[in-house]
């Protein structure tokens, strides 16, 4: 959506601000909101920040969502100030409204935060060498290290049931019964599939119930282009997109880093003999994962995460199949067949995970210390 400038400028002018508006101009690859780099000037010195117009489409509690990045980024700081690092781009930082808030509400209804600009590091969208993945691994571990004792019950669901697999069950469920596009005779296999493995899907909401597998800060989206690295050092250097931080599990967004980095192909890709995990990319992945997180996870978490892998696995294969048989109406598709075309990767990988269980649990207890 194009965002007339008198509105971008609307926005900014609501905001706190280091000096005069000098540009605003669009900024990123982001597909949910709209990004703009902010850049102002006083006394001869430039300042960039970072205007995001949030998607109240998308996110229907901006209070709720807001209040998660407030309290989230306000305790990761502490954090980093008490381990002697660079709050100012080791997390975000929220820069307030002229009247002390944390989002403005422009003349349109739309939803507005400014954010501190990151200098001197980059975000990647493909991960290039090996290097890259174990550093994403390290981010995503410490970030659950310095989060482990923040209050995660206090946040609130941003998108509610987004890794309850039962939940995603339910609806698959439901799809196969209605079938309202008739296209549930072709897809026995893929629904059969998913069917023998409904026990699986409950097991981290009843040892969360046992009291078992802990509640965590969860990012929910942990991939590569999530995280700024560091033009100099290319050490892994901030988290950013934190609209889908929730209640959850680390098992989680260590297992859908895993479904999508460790994937030797594409996520749609058609020749499924060219789909499988890769052990090396598992393990160095795993190495950062666990190197980051410092000794913070717990016993059942470390067990699981050969576990977490797979059913975020099996849980993506399973939305893109609900959807093929909606009529592909939630994901977005280039040709006839590609929701079913992603379902079949993601099984792909499942089913190779199943075939290198052992390793996994091997690699994991190598790296736990």
């Amino acid at each position: 959506m194009d965002i007339s400038i008198e509105r971008r400028l609307e926005a900014a002018e609501a905001f706190a601000v280091e000096g005069q508006i000098k540009s605003c101009e669009v900024y990123g690859s982001g597909h949910i909101n709209n990004t703009f780099l902010l850049v102002c000037q006083k006394e001869g010195k430039e300042h960039s920040y970072i205007l995001q117009q949030m998607n109240h489409d998308v996110f229907k509690d901006i209070e709720g969502l807001m209040r998660n990045v407030k309290g989230v980024t306000t305790f990761l700081r502490q954090q980093i100030v008490e381990n002697h690092g660079d709050p100012d781009r080791e997390t975000l930082n929220l820069i307030p409204t002229k009247d002390g808030k944390d989002f403005y509400i422009d003349s349109q209804g739309s939803f507005w935060r400014v954010y501190l600009f990151i200098d001197g590091a980059t975000c990647y969208n493909l991960v290039e060498k090996p290097e890259d993945f174990y550093q994403s691994g390290k981010a995503f571990g410490r970030f659950q290290c310095l989060l482990a004792d923040f209050p995660a019950d206090e946040l609130t669901e941003t998108i509610p049931d987004f890794h309850h697999t039962p939940v995603r069950f339910d609806t698959f469920q439901k799809a196969v019964e209605e079938d309202i596009m008739g296209r549930a005779h072709e897809v026995q296999q893929e629904i059969a599939f998913v069917r023998e493995r409904q026990e699986e899907m409950g097991l981290a909401l009843r040892l969360k119930a046992e009291g078992r597998l802990p509640v965590r800060v969860s990012h929910n989206d942990t991939k590569l282009n999530n995280i700024m690295i560091d033009d100099e050092t290319g050490q892994a250097l901030c988290i950013i997109d934190l609209d889908t931080i929730m209640p959850g599990f680390s098992i989680f967004d260590y297992g859908d880093s895993i479904r999508f980095g460790a994937n030797t192909a594409e996520e749609d890709q058609r020749d499924l003999s060219k789909v499988s995990l890769s052990l090396p990319l598992f393990e160095i992945y795993t190495k950062g994962f666990l190197e980051g997180s410092q000794g913070r996870l717990t016993e059942t978490e470390l067990e699981l995460l050969p576990y977490g892998a797979k059913m975020m696995t099996l849980e993506c294969g399973m939305r893109f199949l609900t959807d093929y048989l909606q009529g592909d109406v939630y994901f977005h598709t280039s040709r006839a067949g590609h929701n079913l075309d992603r379902c079949r990767t993601q099984f792909a990988l499942v089913a190779d995970m199943e075939r290198k269980w052992s390793d996994m649990k091997e690699i994991v207890k190598k790296y736990q210390g």
